[in-house]
């Protein structure tokens, strides 16, 4: 059974996502199929190796023991596929695509170049929304993506990075926390129409039971960077402040520098998760691998 990889592989995976379904995700398969290769090493074994419980999974005494010994088949593996590749002596400048924010403002430029150390070759860096990104990823254009809309497809992994914040900016002081009676006293700096932001914002103030139909719009624009810039040009008033909605990352220098003012909903975190996207032919591609590895590890 050890020289099946795959089924060994499906097990270290539900043991250290402990949850059947982040191993489903994680491995780009269904969870009936995960479940029915555990059922299979249990099966061959003759004996249970993982205990569902309310809160999650637990490994019994035999799946611990298991575990042990196929980390040591893994770890084997791994330091096999490295002379490998030692031995082909592949050089490739692997294609890393961000969504606006995540390439402007999250990953550092230093960043670029640790990942090029630890997979020994050159890293791109190109920054796009996510839906270009998405269909770079499948026509291979990109070897991994970075986005911060989830646009689901059957054929790519879908990896959890991080929670990021979204926070309304101005140029002029802003109160810590806003009710949102006081977001109509706001001149306001737009996504545009249609775009997935501007979706998650409106989505955002609809539970809040505020009409953006109502605000004082003064431009609408096409990504972080132009929002921002706007902000920072606007007339300093604080009577009537310009706002927009960001990210707490691409405003974090500006805001420690007093040059702006952030605020957030009272009693409400306006939130969204960042994603690490490749397609599902990769999952197990050792510089894919490094990469996501590497990024997941919080290193960026």
């Amino acid at each position: 059974m050890l020289r099946d990889f795959v089924k060994m592989e499906t097990f270290l995976t539900v043991a250290r996502e402990r949850s059947f379904s982040k191993a489903s995700a994680k491995l780009g398969i269904s969870q009936p199929a995960v479940t029915q290769q555990i059922k299979f090493i249990e099966s061959y074994l003759e004996a249970k190796v993982i205990d569902r419980k309310k809160n999650g999974i637990r490994l019994t005494p035999e799946g611990e023991e298991l575990y042990r010994v196929v980390t040591r088949l893994e770890k084997a593996i791994n330091n096999l596929e490295k002379d490998i590749l030692k031995i082909i002596n592949k050089e490739m400048t692997f294609r890393l695509a961000a969504s606006f924010t995540i390439g402007s403002y999250v990953i550092p430029g230093e960043c670029l170049n640790t990942i090029s150390e630890s997979i020994g070759n050159d890293v791109n860096l190109s920054i796009d929304v996510s839906e270009k990104i998405i269909e770079g990823i499948k026509d291979r254009k990109f070897d991994v993506g970075l986005i911060e809309v989830p646009i689901f497809d059957d054929d790519l992994i879908y990896r959890e990075w991080f929670d990021d914040e979204l926070v309304i900016v101005s140029n002029s002081p802003l109160p810590k926390f806003l009710r949102t009676e006081e977001l109509y006293n706001f001149k306001w700096i737009c996504r545009e129409e249609g775009s997935h932001t501007r979706k998650l914002i409106g989505e955002v103030f609809e539970d809040l039971g505020v009409s953006c139909k109502s605000f004082n719009v003064l431009s609408e624009v096409s990504n972080t960077t132009a929002a921002l810039q706007s902000v920072k040009r606007a007339s300093v008033d604080n009577d009537e402040p310009t706002v927009t909605v960001i990210s707490k990352h691409a405003v974090a220098d500006e805001v420690h520098k007093g040059e702006l003012f952030e605020s957030r909903m009272y009693g409400y975190t306006m939130s969204r998760k960042f994603y690490i996207v490749y397609a599902k032919e990769n999952k197990n591609n050792a510089f894919v691998d490094n990469v996501v590895n590497y990024i997941i590890s919080g290193n960026c």
